[in-house]
């Protein structure tokens, strides 16, 4: 229950967010995407990164902060929607044994990636205005639980290794934690690149 009002906070965030990017104005908006494009190139997937991101550009103008935040939220929403996914392929009939152990595997790992991540969006939003040492803690937290979280994702994709487990399963999953990967990838390197700078 406090996992879907946390997940409706989120998309409510991002949905705000939206809704300012379509109501500002062209230069304000042409900043804000160069501020973007400019912060994407220390993420190890700058294109993903600037898509992802351009969405909300107005909300995220030029603020540092703002940018993490949403970069954060934005993984965090593929990251539920993948579980969703995944938990479906748990209630499907006619799956081999062994590939019905690697999808409940899957689930368990993006249910722990989503929970880490919403305690990094979290950790993030207490944060506040911390200086100093309260402010490295914070994103020593983040840090770590957004690298726990990527090893999750590549532990999914691990258990279907083999030829036993090809097919469109084990495709689609793929595709869908490769792809979160990236974005939590690409978030984690902001932070990375945030929490150096202050």
């Amino acid at each position: 229950m406090a996992k879907s009002s946390f997940l409706s906070l989120i998309l409510s965030i991002l949905y705000i967010a939206r809704a300012a990017a379509s109501a500002s104005t062209t230069s304000s908006s042409a900043g804000a995407a160069n501020f973007i494009k400019a912060s994407c190139t220390a993420t190890t997937y700058p294109a993903l990164c600037v898509q992802s991101l351009s969405l909300y550009a107005t909300s995220i103008n030029q603020s540092p902060r703002q940018l993490i935040q949403t970069a954060l939220a934005v993984s965090l929403d593929k990251a539920q929607s993948t579980k969703t996914f995944v938990y479906k392929l748990t209630r499907f009939n006619g799956v081999q044994p062994r590939e019905k152990a690697a999808i409940k595997d899957c689930f368990e790992e993006i249910d722990d990636t989503v929970d880490r991540l919403a305690k990094s969006v979290k950790e993030l939003k207490s944060m506040g205005s911390s200086k100093g040492k309260d402010f490295q803690w914070h994103i020593s937290n983040v840090q770590t639980w957004i690298s726990a979280g990527l090893t999750d994702e590549n532990t999914c994709v691990d258990g279907f290794a083999g030829k036993a487990l090809n097919g469109r399963i084990k495709n689609s999953i793929k595709a869908r934690f490769v792809h979160v990967e990236r974005v939590t990838s690409n978030a984690l390197a902001l932070i990375n690149k945030f929490g150096s700078k202050y």
